[in-house]
């Protein structure tokens, strides 16, 4: 910078007094040092050659000089910060301030005080340094300091010229202070204020603290602040309330040590901290220093809040700058904490009650609740519809014991976005779970943060790995056993308090005995379908049922399969009855069912032909209530229903393909899953399978599963057709003949023995049951003691060709009524409708004429 011209003596001393006047003029019309100084060095110049100038305030309590202003015509390499400065005696400017002398050094090169000063301005090329105490009404304000590129810059007129200005430059300060101070006063007192007026008008902490804030705001400037109320349970103080740029770094609720933090220091000591800039030595905590770095503070002010003589919290104010509050911030802060510390204990008082009410209302809520709900699901549903209006939490789950694995298994969840980490029916270990820990030690279990390091089990990981963060898990104990575990979870850290486990721990208790009536109503509702199912079952057997005393017959043959029933019913094995249409497979099955240790249990039957392909799969194992469209009440399937007993499949070739795996599980496993549901079911059921087909056929065919077939193929037993057995015929004729004319009051006492011959000649393509019915309708057909026999019906089957094309075929009933029906239409034929009277239909039947009409009723006969 080339140096400024110097005026000669006339001029120079006119120049001066004119500046003078100009710096006078400026102060008298700027309240505002920065504004001030934004004139003052384009009027001083042309006075006196300087290239910078600074002012220099003292903080005597904090033994520091404080930059205030700086005005500069040259480039600078490391501008000065304003609000930077130094300890009091290592700058020229404050030993100026503690002497009160002036003090020029004509050569900074040559200057050996200050080392570390002087190097700074050395490096900015300023040679000549002159600085002047600035003091105003005996008051000590500080210095102002000119500087220059050049050495010996200032002759003796300039020197006292700057010491005039200076004595301007002390009352402009003084004035601003002065002005700034009533100023001060008057916000502060708006402040006490607006700060009642915030207290009265607020019970909730959080917006009581934004109103806080708001408030200080324009009398303390800061950028964070953060209210903590001591918590009796944890003997901690816990952060309430926090107004931040990045708030989600300070989690809400989260304790704060009582050692290592300005908060924790204010509070035991009761005394306001006020740091200037953050010492991580004194203040060591990891939180606080995660904290501060987080949010990028750099210094803070702590407040005890105290309430009849007790500390009850801290109210913390924190800055983004260095030395950003002073002990007049601290002063005030300290005015406000006794109004602050009335509206905090308020607020707790009314928090407090209005959690009372909300646990009370909780209670009533989930006790309505679950008084309606018997089904486990519903249950946890509207226990944690309840739960949610208190705890805000993310997940529910409920697992009870199972006694026959030993383990723990989730029977309901309940999330809000469905996306469940662990599903219904899945089965959790008795170890490395808060779960597992709250059954086995039978207490609650509080996770603060949680941590696989706790729990590394793949349960645990699956949980957090969907984002579980904290939870609480409470054992569900009724008549002193433990059912199982209620649990709630949370995505954030530190969600659920000592107080918030006590009320679980209550509702625990409820639930208990809810999930007990459930446990108990499920067991009964359970036994009723299955004695409703059996007693079903059972009448379908009486009306199907042969009513054998025993099997009927006494050839080689028949003993031979006799004897391998007797061999093979008391092992439990699987048993194939392998035989044609009618030769009594079904009574084989009671047989081996009746002489096996079963034989007090039932024996469900099942025909596979019988039963649509779509519902097939709900007869075998049951289906859930809703599983599919009419699926209104739940059902127990065969195989559930036959436990401890005896199930027969008629007809297995007829199961489908894709349904034969579900099948091969259960003879291998011992357990399946109703349709619906997720649950496991086990059943100790003994299968006794019934077929006229092929299936090593059906197997080379594709058609049925091998796997499936060498498992039911473990002791096949052959039933022989009648025809290979026709020395039984004369035995099962009479036993049939015994039956079935005592059920239609006739005394058939004789058998002709042609008859008797041409039955046991006829290969009965039927087997025993087409033999029975034949021999029903001879009895329908006989009017003495002697069975009259339609033996031209088999003649004529025997003359009817069975293939070829245009093949005739007699006609077949499937069922008694069917042929019964047929019978007396023919007969009506006969008579032309005549049902009465000599030659009538009733005379030909031998039956009673009012008999006849109502038969034919129900037959649907005219």
């Amino acid at each position: 910078m080339s140096p400024h011209p110097l005026p000669s003596d006339g001029d120079a001393v006119s120049r001066r007094y004119q500046s003078l006047l100009a710096v006078t003029e400026s102060i008298s019309a700027h309240t505002n040092i920065s504004e001030l100084f934004k004139e003052l060095p384009g009027q001083l110049r042309p006075v006196v050659n300087f290239d910078a100038v600074a002012v220099v305030l003292a903080e005597p309590e904090h033994n520091r000089m404080r930059l205030q202003v700086f005005e500069t015509s040259i480039p600078l390499t490391n501008v000065p910060v304003t609000g930077d400065g130094g300890p009091i005696e290592v700058s020229p400017e404050g030993i100026v301030w503690q002497t009160q002398k002036p003090m020029l050094i004509s050569s900074v090169r040559a200057e050996t005080r200050f080392p570390e000063y002087m190097a700074r301005i050395r490096a900015e090329n300023i040679n000549t340094l002159y600085s002047i105490p600035l003091t105003s009404s005996g008051r000590r304000l500080g210095a102002i300091a000119f500087g220059s590129v050049r050495e010996n810059a200032y002759g003796d007129q300039d020197l006292e010229f700057l010491r005039q200005v200076a004595k301007q430059v002390a009352i402009a300060i003084d004035n601003v202070r002065n002005l700034e101070s009533a100023a001060g006063e008057r916000d502060r007192n708006q402040l006490l204020l607006d700060v009642n007026n915030a207290v009265a008008s607020n019970l909730d902490l959080r917006q009581l603290l934004s109103a806080i804030s708001v408030c200080l705001g324009s009398v303390i400037p800061h950028d964070a602040t953060g209210l903590a109320v001591y918590d009796e349970q944890i003997k901690q103080l816990r952060m309430h309330a926090v107004q931040a740029r990045s708030p989600a770094q300070v989690a809400e609720g989260r304790p704060i040590p009582m050692e290592g933090t300005p908060a924790g220091l204010a509070f035991t000591t009761r005394k306001t901290v006020l740091r200037e800039r953050t010492d991580f030595q004194e203040f060591n905590a990891p939180f606080f220093k995660q904290m501060i770095q987080a949010l990028g503070l750099r210094c803070g002010v702590s407040v005890p809040l105290i309430f009849h003589d007790q500390p009850i919290g801290v109210l913390s104010l924190s800055s983004y700058r260095e030395a950003a509050f002073d002990q007049s911030d601290a002063t005030l802060l300290e005015q406000i904490s006794s109004q602050l510390a009335i509206a905090v204990q308020n607020t707790l008082n009314f928090e407090r009650a209005k959690r009372e009410r909300e646990r009370a209302q909780t209670l009533l809520e989930i006790n309505n609740a679950i008084a309606t709900s018997l089904n486990l699901r519903d249950l946890l549903g509207s226990t944690s519809a309840c739960l949610r209006n208190y705890f805000n939490h993310d997940v529910a789950g409920l697992a009870l014991h199972d006694e026959s694995t030993k383990r723990l298994m989730v029977h309901a969840m309940d999330r809000s976005d469905q996306n469940l980490f662990v599903k219904e029916g899945a089965v959790l270990s008795l170890e490395g779970t808060p779960m597992a820990e709250a059954f086995t030690l039978r207490r609650r279990v509080l996770v603060k943060n949680f941590t696989l390091k706790q729990f590394p089990t793949p349960e645990a990981k699956a949980a957090y790995a969907a984002g579980w963060k904290s939870g609480v898990h409470v054992p569900l104990v009724a008549h002193d056993r433990t059912l199982g575990v209620l649990g709630l979870a949370s995505f954030r850290e530190d969600a659920f308090t000592e107080l918030d486990a006590d009320l679980l721990e209550s509702i625990a208790g409820q639930v208990a005995l809810a999930v007990e009536n459930s446990l108990q109503f499920r067991q009964i509702e359970l036994l009723t379908n299955k004695l409703a199912s059996e007693k079903l079952y059972l009448e379908e057997e009486i009306k199907t049922q042969y009513n054998f005393a025993e099997i009927i017959g006494q050839s080689r043959v028949l003993k031979e399969i006799l004897q391998q029933v007797e061999t093979v019913a008391p092992t439990d094995s699987t048993v194939l009855l392998i035989g044609e249409t009618g030769t009594g497979k079904e009574l084989f099955a009671r047989a081996i069912h009746d002489l096996s240790g079963r034989k007090e249990r039932t024996l469900v039957k099942l025909n596979c032909a019988a039963i649509p392909t779509g519902l097939l799969e709900s007869e075998l194992f049951g289906h859930e209530k809703g599983a599919f469209t009419g699926a209104i009440a739940q059902r127990v399937g065969r195989f559930e229903l036959a436990n401890k007993g005896t199930l027969l499949l008629d007809e297995i070739g007829e199961i489908p393909l894709e349904l034969q795996p579900k099948l091969l599980r259960v003879l291998q496993e011992h357990e399946f899953e109703r349709l619906g549901s997720s649950r496991t079911i086990r059943t100790d059921a003994r299968l006794i399978a019934a077929t006229n087909c092929d299936l090593e056929q059906m197997v080379s065919e594709k058609k049925f599963r091998s796997d499936l077939f060498y498992r039911l193929n473990v002791f096949p037993v052959m039933i022989p057709p009648l025809r290979e057995r026709s020395g039984d015929i004369p035995l099962l004729v009479s036993y049939f003949t015994q039956k079935h004319s005592a059920r239609m009051n006739k005394q058939i006492k004789t058998i002709p023995n042609q008859t008797m011959n041409a039955l046991c000649s006829y290969h009965w393509p039927g087997n025993v049951r087409e033999l029975e019915n034949f021999v029903e309708r001879s009895i329908i057909l006989s009017r003495g003691a002697e069975l009259q026999a339609p033996l031209a019906e088999l003649e004529m089957d025997e003359a009817i060709p069975t293939t070829g094309e245009g093949q005739v075929k007699r006609q077949k009933f499937t069922t008694m009524e069917e042929m019964e029906r047929a019978y007396i239409a023919e007969v009506l034929q006969q008579t032309k409708g005549s049902v009465g009277g000599k030659g009538g239909a009733a005379e030909i039947l031998g039956l009673p004429a009012s008999t006849l009409r109502s038969r034919m009723k129900k037959l649907g006969l005219k």
